[in-house]
Parts: C-alpha cells; sequence; structure tokens
C-alpha cells in the first residue's frame, strides 16, 4: 500500500467485532481487481482475529447479481454485516450507468430493509488503472476499508 494514503480505521476498537458473522458476496466479473479487494476484506479480518473459514463466501456472476447474493443471505438470518464486492469499469455505452445505479439502489433497499448492514464495495471506476489504484494501489484497498466499515456496522 502507497505511503500517501492514511486510513482512519481503529483496529483496536474494532477487534470487539471478532465474535460477529460476516459474509462476502463477490461478482466474478473484472476477477482481477475484485479479487484483489476480496483480499483485502479478508487482510482487515484477520487482523481484527477472523479466519478466513469464518467468513461465508458466495460469488455471483456479475455487480448486478450482487444485490441477489446479498438478499439470499440476508433471508438467512444468520450474519451480522455482508459486503457486496465487485467492479464496474466504464465501457463504451450506457451500460455502465444502468448497472451502477441499479446495483447501489438495490444495496439501499437491502439496507433499508434492516435485516443487517451491507456494505457496498462496489468500485465504479472510469478504466482500469482507476480500479487498481482503489483495490491495493496508491489510494489503498477498498476492500479493506469496507471490511472496517461492515465492523463497525455490527457494533453499532
Amino acid at each position: 500500500m502507497a505511503t500517501n494514503y492514511k486510513s482512519k480505521i481503529d483496529l483496536d476498537l474494532l477487534r470487539d467485532a471478532a465474535n460477529k458473522k460476516f459474509a462476502i458476496v463477490y461478482s466474478e466479473w473484472n476477477d482481477d481487481i475484485v479479487n484483489r479487494l476480496v483480499n483485502g476484506a479478508i487482510k482487515f479480518f484477520s487482523m481484527i482475529g477472523l479466519k478466513k473459514e469464518e467468513i461465508a463466501l458466495c460469488s455471483v456472476p456479475g455487480s448486478f447479481e450482487l444485490v441477489y447474493g446479498c438478499k439470499k443471505l440476508c433471508d438467512e438470518n444468520k450474519y451480522d454485516a455482508i459486503i457486496a464486492i465487485g467492479s464496474i469499469i466504464r465501457g463504451e455505452t450506457k451500460h455502465f450507468d444502468f448497472i451502477c445505479n441499479s446495483v447501489f439502489n438495490g444495496l439501499k433497499d437491502l439496507n433499508v430493509q434492516g435485516i443487517c448492514p451491507v456494505v457496498a464495495c462496489v468500485l465504479t471506476d472510469e478504466n482500469i488503472k482507476q480500479s487498481l489504484e482503489r483495490s491495493g494501489g496508491k489510494f489503498g484497498n477498498k476492500g479493506f476499508d469496507c471490511a472496517a466499515a461492515a465492523a463497525k456496522m455490527t457494533l453499532i
């Protein structure tokens, strides 16, 4: 991680979340970026005392399907927080706008239902360079940051 990125995460405070149950729903699309984000989330959880085997992992084909995957896990009612991880990179059509709006509105709707927090770790970048910078580059790893947000949400 580059030195100009300053995380505001208090690991000591968040260690209390180590007894919570977490799930990660991740997209198979743009898997090189998504895998970096998932690894960042798992790194955070290991730093507060959770093992990878203690985190439920569920893959879905693309970012659009993240909402359905998260809804299914919410309905199981056994997770304290769920992280939706995906990467949407702008192309030459309006597809980017439709997918981004649908995913974020769907995740918002799940949060409004109040079953458990669903944290959106979905990169919406103009190009692959921006995605790399946010998945372990000069802007840190948003997977790590979103796992910290999920942990914090379980302590509210």
